[in-house]
């Protein structure tokens, strides 16, 4: 029982983790305007600190791979903790830049280190179901913080948002440290002796199956808030529509290590990608209708969310015995997708225009699906 409650609370602690992270979604627009910069450039906020998480986090996670796992989670809430002051603290877009870099390496850390105790603490046959909940609360930032950012900044000031996540994650120091069990890490393994896991072509397959449908997720992401001002009338209020497509999300990552745990992860994976192809295939050719743009959203937004939670669970499945390792490399590549993604939508929107990042998402995404079949036919004959 004290294993579940354990869980449980990573899980919170993950939601305003994530709100680090997805909290500027909602309000690009305002971050814009208040350091004076374009939107498409205020998206550079996302690739920056997505990039530093790629990069960053196998970098530290070996830095501090001899320390036990309690002290990685305090580690890492102490870093983020730091790129949380600057934020608040400093001046100007270059700055704002480098504070995002500082979190995007502290949440990382987290949630790599989050994802492997849960696995451990979680009862046999529950693994799939302990990780889903690291991304349940991942994701749930989507369901409060990115609505409540867009509300906060626009009643008081964007910063605010940052002043809430900073006083929970000083208190989830103290949690973290009085809870969690003492449990080894995986040793200084060296950085070239990880990526050797990398030759292993069915791991290096599904990594890029990662790769390309974060991001043709992150694509949409970015870009939600303006997107949504573009497809939405000015009546509706949108972040209740951003509350609805959180909502969403929390269901996908609950339901996705439910569903691979009775069905198998590579019928979860697929129903997932099928699911966010045809969603935004639908949205490409417009509805005409707020309630179906809505539902078709929120659809995407449960399956992007299913394969994020199934995706970790499949690959420790592949190598059970580097479970840190491979979450490590699988949280990069994820990282790595969410900043591809926003320089892609980026240009998508400053190209093209705003409706162009659906169809461009869903090509991405119908890629991977592609790449994820082949693989399972060649590893299964």
């Amino acid at each position: 029982m004290k294993n579940t409650w354990n869980i449980y609370m990573l899980t919170l602690i993950s939601f305003f983790v994530g709100t680090s992270q997805f909290g500027i979604v909602g309000m690009l627009d305002k971050i814009a305007d208040s350091v004076d910069v374009s939107i498409p450039t205020a998206g550079q906020l996302v690739t920056a600190f997505a990039l530093a998480n790629a990069i960053g986090t196998p970098i530290m996670m070996i830095a501090i791979a001899k320390m036990n796992q309690r002290k990685q989670l305090l580690l890492a809430l102490i870093i983020i903790i730091i790129g949380i002051i600057s934020t608040i603290t400093l001046p100007g877009f270059g700055l704002l830049m480098a504070a995002r870099v500082v979190m995007g390496v502290g949440t990382g850390m987290f949630i790599v280190t989050a994802y492997n105790i849960a696995s451990k603490l979680a009862a046999p046959g529950k693994r799939g179901g302990a990780m889903s909940n690291i991304s349940m609360g991942f994701s749930s930032s989507l369901v409060f913080g990115v609505p409540l950012g867009r509300v906060i900044a626009a009643s008081y000031d964007w910063k605010t948002i940052f002043w809430i996540i900073g006083i929970f994650c000083s208190l989830a120091l103290f949690a973290v440290a009085r809870t969690i069990p003492n449990m080894e890490g995986e040793g200084g393994i060296p950085l070239g002796k990880r990526l050797t896991l990398l030759k292993n072509p069915l791991l290096a397959v599904t990594l890029s199956v990662t790769l390309l449908v974060f991001i043709g997720f992150s694509i949409i992401d970015t870009y939600i808030t303006p997107y949504l001002s573009a497809v939405i009338p000015p009546k509706i209020e949108i972040s209740f529509i951003l509350f609805a497509m959180g909502i969403a999300s929390v269901i996908g990552s609950k339901t996705g290590g439910l569903f691979a745990d009775r069905i198998g992860a590579f019928r979860t994976l697929m129903g997932s990608m099928f699911i966010q192809v045809l969603a935004m295939a639908l949205l490409s050719f417009g509805s005409g209708s707020t309630i179906v743009t809505i539902i078709l959203l929120m659809l995407w937004e449960i399956a992007c969310w299913t394969f994020g939670a199934v995706q970790n669970f499949n690959l420790v499945s592949i190598a059970p015995e580097s479970s840190g390792i491979v979450l490590s490399l699988n949280s990069s590549f994820v990282q790595l997708g969410f900043a591809l993604g926003a320089g892609i939508g980026g240009m998508a929107v400053g190209g093209f225009s705003i409706m162009a990042i659906t169809y461009i998402s869903a090509a991405f995404v119908l890629c991977a699906a592609a790449i994820f079949i082949v693989r399972y036919h060649l590893s299964n004959n």
